[in-house]
């Protein structure tokens, strides 16, 4: 049978964090997937399985009752396995990993689906800045998925980092692609489509200058110590603009309760909870933002808009079509994504 040439060559990996089962399984369901098995199709026996792979008889029995389960396969008494339906035979399978779920990562799920469109099947997962757990999603991943997305956002050690990185570099040529963040040590074949974060900060309020200069300090708010931390790049691009524009400037972690407000400050807000805190603190004292105080939030939403909230915004629509395209057409480019300062009054 096909299979077996196809599990011999695709050998169990001995060092993979990945079970067997599971290994064994994605194996078969790629094949199932790639039209080497057929629907109705008898898969090799126990036995068959045991002698071609070495595997213990009960991960191979493990490995077909996960199958079953799945409703992959179906078993007959005294019969043996076959093939039950072919999961997506005809679709190429993308596996989407982001760093965390957020409401702008969402809408980069969705507009990334709809662009690649019904050809593709696109599955989500979230590695939470874990540089060895995004390396077990893709081992796992490795016989089911044609490609990974993966947002690069780490939040381990120097050295897991370094792992994960030597590892990336190590995948089959063009089954990676990275999103939202353009990582340093990564191969020039790898193609990205990133964030500049620290010249997209600067260049957006360079752009905005003269309003700038109008307030005495100029105050990032930029959240230390998260699980799911922001790119040290802001803060770069942050102080590279202070030093351009020669003004009072001040790093804080958060928006405290009770805050000690001067006129003419203004404000950059990165995270959405001390927006929030901000503009609570704002309408209590009655201030008049624009005029009393000054405020840019980092990344746009629709409620943001509605409040006349200024902010600075990558296109996540784009960024997600850019994705998509170079999929469908194999392009392995490395391009920075479009960034802006929508100016609503706020500053």
């Amino acid at each position: 049978m096909i299979i077996k040439n196809r599990i011999v060559h695709n050998a169990i990996n001995e060092s993979s964090r990945v079970p067997k089962y599971r290994q064994l399984a994605g194996i078969i369901t790629q094949a199932i997937e790639n039209g080497e098995l057929e629907v109705g199709e008898k898969l090799p026996s126990i036995t068959e399985l045991h002698e071609e792979t070495e595997l213990a008889r009960d991960t191979i029995v493990k490995a077909l009752t996960y199958l079953k389960e799945k409703k992959i396969i179906s078993s007959v008494i005294s019969k043996g396995f076959y093939v039950a339906r072919n999961v997506n035979r005809a679709k190429t399978r993308v596996l989407l990993v982001m760093n965390k779920l957020s409401s702008y990562k969402l809408k980069i799920y969705h507009s990334f689906v709809d662009a690649l469109g019904v050809d593709y099947q696109v599955d989500l997962k979230v590695h939470h800045c874990n540089p060895e757990y995004l390396k077990s999603i893709l081992e796992e991943g490795m016989e089911v998925y044609e490609h990974f997305v993966v947002m690069p956002h780490f939040n381990g050690t120097t050295a897991e980092e370094t792992s994960i990185i030597d590892y990336l570099n190590g995948l089959p040529d063009h089954k990676l692609l990275l999103m939202d963040r353009h990582v340093a040590g990564i191969s020039d074949k790898v193609p990205c489509i990133y964030q500049n974060f620290e010249d997209d900060i600067y260049f957006s309020l360079l752009g905005i200058a003269d309003k700038l200069k109008k307030y005495d300090k100029l105050t990032l708010v930029f959240p230390e110590h998260n699980i799911y931390p922001y790119p040290e790049e802001i803060k770069a691009g942050f102080l590279r603009l202070c030093h351009q524009l020669e003004c009072s400037n001040e790093i804080i972690d958060k928006v405290y309760q009770d805050m000690e407000f001067e006129s003419n400050d203004a404000f950059i807000i990165i995270d959405e909870e001390d927006l929030v805190c901000f503009l609570q603190q704002v309408r209590d004292k009655k201030l008049v933002l624009g005029n009393d105080l000054g405020v840019i939030s980092y990344n746009d939403t629709a409620l943001k808009e509605v409040l006349g909230i200024s902010v600075m915004t990558t296109d996540f629509e784009v960024m997600a079509d850019s994705a998509a395209y170079m999929i469908k057409k194999k392009k392995y480019d490395i391009v920075p994504n479009y960034f802006s300062l929508i100016d609503r009054g706020s500053v």
